[in-house]
C-alpha cells in the first residue's frame, strides 16, 4: 500500500443557517492548520486529495499554499450523512453518535450506517491509492473528517467499528499515518509530533502533546466529547 497521512478539518465557524457540509473553517481552525503545515516535514508528499465538504476544502488549501501544490476533490470522503436530522444541539448529537458507532449495521434516525460510511471512504482511499501506484507509489496527504476517518483507522488497524478508536475531544484536526507494512494505531492532534509527520516509523513522545492527545485510543471514557461536535461539522 502506498504511504498516506490522513488528516481531518479541525474547528469549524458554526452557521445553522446553512447546510452542515457547507460549513467552512474558523479562525481558529485556521490557525492550526497554518501551524501544522509550517512545522511539519511535509515534503514526501506530492498530492492532496480533499473531501468534497468545505471545511475539508479550506483545510486542504492551507496546506497546498505551503506545500506548492493543487488539491484534488474526490468523491466519497464526505462525513457520516446525517442530514436526516440536520443540526442537532450538543447533547442530543452525542447521544445519536454514540448509537451510529455502537450499532453500525442499523441507520439511527435515519443517518447512514457505520458500516456503509466505512464501505464508502475504505474504497475512496483506494481508488486514489490505486492511481497513486501507476505514478511511482507518491505519498498522499488526504484531508476529509472525523467519523469516516475513524471508520477508516478501524478497517485499517483492524479494530471493530467502535467509538473508543475516535479523535481525541481537541475540536478536530488529528492525524494518522498508514502504508507499506503500517497500521494506524490511534489518532495524533495537529500539535503532536507534526515535525515527523510524514516518517515511516515511530518516532520519541513529542514535546508538547497533552495528556489527552497521547493516551491511547481505547483510554477515552464512554461518553466523552468527540472531536468533530455538531458545531464542528464532522
Amino acid at each position: 500500500m502506498t504511504d498516506f497521512l490522513y488528516l481531518t478539518h479541525p474547528q469549524v465557524q458554526v452557521d445553522r443557517a446553512i447546510p452542515v457540509p457547507q460549513w467552512g473553517l474558523s479562525e481558529v481552525g485556521r490557525a492550526r492548520t497554518r501551524a501544522f503545515a509550517a512545522r511539519a516535514d511535509l515534503s514526501p508528499y506530492r498530492r492532496i486529495v480533499s473531501s468534497t465538504e468545505v471545511k475539508a476544502m479550506q483545510t486542504a488549501a492551507l496546506l497546498a499554499e505551503a506545500l506548492g501544490l493543487p488539491v484534488e476533490v474526490a468523491e466519497g470522503m464526505e462525513e457520516n450523512d446525517r442530514s436526516a436530522t440536520g443540526y442537532l444541539p450538543e447533547a442530543h448529537f452525542q447521544q445519536m453518535a454514540d448509537a451510529f458507532f455502537a450499532r453500525p449495521q442499523e441507520s439511527v434516525a435515519g443517518w447512514e450506517r457505520a458500516q456503509d460510511a466505512q464501505a464508502r471512504i475504505v474504497a475512496a482511499i483506494a481508488r486514489t491509492l490505486a492511481e497513486v501506484h501507476d505514478h511511482r507509489q507518491l505519498p498522499v496527504l488526504f484531508v476529509g473528517h472525523g467519523g469516516v476517518g475513524t471508520l477508516l483507522l478501524c478497517h485499517l488497524a483492524g479494530y471493530p467499528i467502535s467509538r473508543i478508536h475516535d479523535q481525541p475531544p481537541v475540536g478536530g484536526g488529528c492525524w494518522f499515518r498508514a502504508g507499506a507494512g503500517q497500521r494506524p494505531d490511534r489518532w495524533r492532534t495537529m500539535e503532536e509530533g507534526a515535525g515527523q509527520a510524514a516518517a515511516r516509523e515511530e518516532g520519541a513522545a513529542q514535546a508538547g502533546a497533552g495528556a489527552e492527545s497521547t493516551a491511547p485510543a481505547g483510554a477515552r471514557e464512554k461518553g466523552a466529547s468527540l472531536a468533530c461536535a455538531p458545531e464542528e461539522g464532522a
